[in-house]
């Protein structure tokens, strides 16, 4: 069994960032952070080692502390100026690319385009997109664009994980459905989801399994697993290296190996390492007995 490592995967800077801020700021005083910082369970574990305590944006009354930290997904200016107003220092980890995207969709606003994010609607980077501009619509599917009001001027952004292949046939759709607007998309898939989108395309070529790292609620690292999976490749997503099952890997020989944007460099080398040891036990077993041993060990 090979095992291959996508050329990009794993953590972009935006979550380094965001790690190291937090961290600084947990040693400083007590903090609350205001949701999960990324989606990742165990930062969630470490940030709790620190002495962290997790908050809710939209409630001015769930953080005791002086300190609160905005996560990386961002928010809105709405939510910003309301912890300043309620006297918190306000720590800002949002990923300068989230940011940009922000900044896109403000400077369509301010130019008379009627707001369309194609994003998650429920997703934490998408409702601080929104929160600023209650006339925005949030599109994913070609049946959300009916919501997309008849209106002059179009301008669109994406959250930033979303793969820029669904944007466009999106971007598209919308042109299609209003030929008579002037329909304006500014690209904000940030350029980590785009490269992880793209390694994965090589790994699709080259293996017949896949696994991908990452918390099960990261949305770019959900789009790995779900592009994988269209391709008809099994595919197989983990949180840590204790959920890789050995007789998963029975009739693989090439295997690809993947992790989202807010996976820790030592969880992919904690799988990594982990896949050398199942591979090297089916290198020295027979498969039947191999089988029969972890049938056993169950």
């Amino acid at each position: 069994m090979n095992i291959i490592l996508a050329q990009y995967h794993g953590m972009c800077f935006g979550v380094r960032d965001a790690l190291r801020t937090t961290h600084t700021a947990a040693q400083r005083g007590p903090l609350t952070i205001l949701g999960q910082l990324v989606h990742n369970p165990l930062v969630d574990r470490h940030l709790v080692t620190l002495g962290a305590q997790r908050g809710d944006l939209d409630d001015l009354n769930s953080a005791s502390t002086q300190q609160v930290a905005i996560t990386a997904h961002g928010a809105s200016d709405r939510h910003r100026q309301a912890w300043h107003s309620a006297g918190h220092t306000v720590i800002d980890t949002t990923c300068p690319l989230v940011r940009k995207a922000h900044q896109a969709l403000a400077m369509l606003v301010n130019e008379g385009y009627q707001p369309v994010v194609i994003g998650q609607s429920q997703h934490v980077e998408v409702r601080g997109l929104i929160g600023d501009f209650p006339a925005a619509v949030v599109v994913l599917e070609e049946s959300d664009l009916e919501r997309v009001p008849t209106h002059p001027r179009l301008g669109i952004v994406s959250q930033t994980t979303q793969p820029v292949e669904i944007a466009l046939r999106l971007v598209d759709a919308i042109k299609r459905r209003h030929h008579n607007s002037e329909v304006r998309f500014i690209d904000t898939v940030c350029h980590p989801t785009k490269q992880r989108q793209t390694a994965l395309d090589d790994l699709l070529r080259d293996c017949d399994h896949i696994v991908v790292i990452g918390g099960r609620n990261s949305n770019n690292t959900r789009q790995l697993v779900q592009k994988a999976a269209a391709h008809g490749m099994p595919t197989l997503q983990i949180e840590g290296p204790e959920e890789l099952d050995p007789a998963w890997f029975c009739e693989a020989r090439n295997v690809g190996v993947t992790a989202g944007t807010s996976t820790l460099d030592e969880t992919v080398d904690g799988v990594m390492q982990r896949l050398r040891q199942i591979a090297a036990e089916l290198r020295t077993t027979p498969v039947h007995e191999f089988l029969r041993s972890m049938l056993h060990a169950a």
